[in-house]
């Protein structure tokens, strides 16, 4: 029991003295000369009630040390200051670094706004600083309020307006074709087919006997010509017209050969008959 009561004993007194806090931490106003335009202390849990402002090319110096409760300064783990706009929920987060000793510096120069100032428009942004460490409690306390210059608005980018909702697209679909009449289509088709039926019947009277086809002068014109339709077939399935062309190209050659053989047997034979 009595070694219980020391191990609790020993865990408060360290559990006391594991909070930290700043020694001599001030804030000062200056111009862009150096004259200061105000000055004075803040501390831990109380904020300045009187608002920081800041014009044209005015200066914001923070300077303070974090020390543990018997005075020594650490160094913590994480420091940083963070400005919000509680009517705007924007907000700027600023780590600050701080020395082995403790000491730490932080400045705002107007001269040139830092980016991780949040938009500043009527209200002013409350400003707070964070101190975490693994071996001590963390500190969150809000400073004071500052008071900026409004911000100039963003420019606007050429292509901004294509990010906006557009107005919305109704599409309106022509009605479906009608068909003419049964009688109609087949009147046109018989016209359509009309030529393959004279074309047909000159051929009954000019074409060779099936035997005189088959022979090998003939044959090999009247593959090439079979050869010729298959590739406009497949064209119309699957070639483009560069290919059809190249192909149709190296298929007039033989064509042209075995036709002008073909042409002069079958002249020749007919000489022969007369």
């Amino acid at each position: 029991m009595r070694f219980l009561g020391l191990s609790l004993l020993a865990v408060a007194a360290q559990a006391a003295a594991s909070s930290l806090t700043l020694k001599s931490p001030k804030l000062v106003v200056a111009d862009n000369i150096g004259t200061q335009l105000r000055a004075e202390p803040f501390s831990v849990g109380k904020k300045i009630e009187k608002p920081v402002k800041l014009e044209g090319r005015d200066i914001l110096k923070l300077t303070f040390q974090v020390v543990d409760e018997a005075g020594k300064g650490v160094q913590p783990h994480q420091t940083f200051i963070r400005f919000f706009d509680e009517t705007t929920g924007e907000e700027g987060i600023q780590p600050v670094k701080v020395q082995p000793s403790g000491k730490a510096k932080f400045e705002v120069n107007l001269q040139k706004p830092p980016l991780y100032l949040p938009p500043t428009g009527d209200a002013p942004l409350q400003v707070s600083l964070i101190i975490g460490s693994p071996d001590y409690d963390p500190i969150s306390t809000q400073l004071f309020d500052l008071q900026l210059p409004r911000s100039q608005p963003p420019p606007v980018h050429p292509d901004e307006v294509t990010f906006h909702p557009r107005p919305e697209l109704f599409h309106t679909f022509r009605p479906e074709q009608k068909l003419p009449p049964k009688f109609v289509s087949l009147v046109f088709a018989g016209i359509a087919l009309a030529p393959w039926a004279v074309l047909m019947g000159l051929w009954s009277q000019v074409a060779p006997a099936p035997s005189r086809l088959l022979s090998p002068t003939i044959l090999p014109f009247v593959l090439s010509l079979g050869a010729l339709e298959v590739l406009l077939f497949w064209y119309w399935v699957k070639l483009k017209l560069g290919q059809v062309l190249l192909y149709g190209a190296i298929l007039a050659i033989p064509t042209l050969l075995t036709g002008k053989q073909a042409l002069s047997n079958i002249s020749g034979q007919r000489t022969g008959s007369k």
